[in-house]
């Protein structure tokens, strides 16, 4: 058989970082099992988290400049279901640093919790190849097969501390509500194929624009895709996996769900609303104002007496794909803009935020209620002013990252006439300071509980460092930023 009629070399060079995150992630299980089977040599293996994100940044490198050499706005893989374009490049440098991050960080925790297992290593790179098909897949099929290649690793990761029963428990959850919202996302993908009689996005939207408006049967793939699609970012009513999850899992995984996880489905969000249905607006737009307004009304509210900081992150966490969501029901220029920067900014502010709380984990001590935080000023000043930072900008407070991201969400919604939606997420702002400043009070006005060294290692100090400068940065010099995300623009 003649495989080059099914395959060129623009389909690989299209694929190319995935398949470097595939053969490190490989290889990382396949080192752990014959060559480091000591816990105390698994610290080796971030070299291969190291190597397989440096071949990745490569490639998307080369994806970058070949589409810049070449004047083109995307490069096309697989007769159409890849798509390569600044849209999925953006996000995957995205993805790129928060598994960095993650990895980096992880060593240290893991070896405390008594959990340090290679595989670990492995699955945050499975679970960012599946990323990278969400943010660059352009086919029904490409999307639900790199959607639940992310799920199914991040179901494993979220159980990982095998000996603690609320890992297990949310592990659980996570798996059984996963499910049941996959069922409905690939329900809603057969209508579309029902009405296409394809699976190629472009076709799709080119059926959808052919059928007039309020037709019943793109409403129902309209409704059934938006339960899926809605609960991947845990977005009101379909948010009640998170809290849970976020904190059952190690902290580590946590962070890297919050933060990649979350983006990633973003991506695909926006995907899926701004080409197969985009023409069907009319119907999306009402629906995605009225989730939006509830998530911040719910995310908001619901933090205010949290006494878990990773409870109390879920819930903040919730409330920020509310400001997501409102840049796609404005869906200009702007909106898109604007959530690819709050994408971006939200990565280094609730990573670093997350990142804290790892230090706190000790031995005997779980380190993430309110008490565990209290008198962190005291203890480790370093530590306290970086918190105050992460949760000063995840507030929207000037001139920290989470300023710009909020800004750009409330200009797209003015510029677009939406103005009674920017004066509710205005006032949410409000609400969001007042459970952050609960944390912020804890850490500089109570007095310590206990006197026990916090948890460090370089790789700990070295990544707040990264995400606390970053966090500065891109609010008090955002241009170089900016003009990011700008290429981030679909066109």
């Amino acid at each position: 058989m003649n495989f080059s009629q099914f395959y060129t070399s623009i389909d690989h060079f299209s694929i190319i970082p995935a398949v470097m995150l595939a053969l490190f992630g490989c290889a990382i299980l396949l080192f752990d099992f014959l060559i480091f089977p000591d816990p105390r040599q698994r610290k080796w293996l971030l070299i291969f988290v190291a190597l397989g994100e440096g071949f990745t940044g490569y490639g998307l490198y080369r994806q970058h400049a070949w589409l810049a050499n070449n004047g083109a706005a995307s490069l096309i893989g697989f007769n159409g279901s890849v798509t390569v374009d600044g849209f999925g490049i953006f996000f995957n440098w995205i993805f790129v640093i928060a598994a960095l991050i993650v990895a980096v960080v992880s060593y240290k925790y893991l070896e405390i919790a008594g959990e340090h297992h290679g595989e670990y290593y492995g699955l945050i790179l499975f679970a960012q190849c599946g990323m990278y098909f969400l943010a660059m897949g352009t086919d029904l099929v490409t999307l639900f097969i790199g959607l639940e290649l992310m799920a199914l690793t991040f179901y494993v990761l979220v159980g990982f501390l095998r000996g603690d029963k609320r890992s297990n428990e949310a592990a659980m959850k996570y798996l059984l509500l996963g499910a049941f919202s996959s069922g409905f996302l690939v329900y809603g993908f057969s209508i579309m194929y029902g009405i296409a009689g394809s699976t190629k996005l472009a076709d799709v939207r080119a059926a959808i624009e052919l059928r007039p408006a309020w037709d019943p049967m793109v409403f129902l793939a309209l409704a059934t895709t938006s339960v899926g699609l809605l609960f991947k970012i845990a977005a009101v009513p379909f948010h009640m996996w998170a809290p849970d999850a976020y904190e059952g899992a190690p902290t580590t995984v946590t962070a890297y769900l919050a933060v990649a996880s979350k983006a990633a489905s973003i991506a695909f969000l926006v995907r899926i609303f701004t080409e197969p249905l985009a023409s069907a607006r009319v119907m999306w737009e009402p629906l995605l104002a009225v989730v939006a307004v509830v998530t911040l009304t719910i995310g908001n509210l619901a933090a205010i007496n949290q006494t878990n900081i990773k409870r109390l992150l879920a819930y903040s966490s919730i409330s920020h794909a509310g400001y997501m969501l409102l840049g796609l029901v404005a869906g200009n220029d702007t909106g898109i803009k604007g959530i690819a920067v709050y994408v971006m900014v939200y990565t280094f502010m609730n990573l670093g935020a997350f990142l804290v709380i790892v230090a706190l984990r000790r031995s005997n001590i779980i380190g993430e209620d309110l008490d565990d935080i209290a008198g962190l000023m005291h203890k480790s000043p370093g530590y306290a002013v970086l918190m105050l930072i992460f949760l000063l900008s995840l507030a929207g407070i000037p001139p920290t990252a989470g300023f710009l991201g909020k800004y750009y969400i409330f200009l797209a919604l003015i510029q677009t006439g939406h103005y009674t939606l920017a004066v509710i997420a205005t006032l949410y702002v409000a609400v969001a300071i007042y459970y952050y400043f609960k944390v912020i009070r804890s850490m500089f006005i109570r007095e310590p509980a206990e006197k026990a060294p916090l948890a460090s290692s370089f790789g700990l100090r070295l990544a707040l460092g990264v995400t606390g400068i970053l966090t500065l940065l891109i609010g008090v010099y955002p241009e170089p930023f900016l003009r990011m995300a700008q290429t981030s623009l679909l066109r």
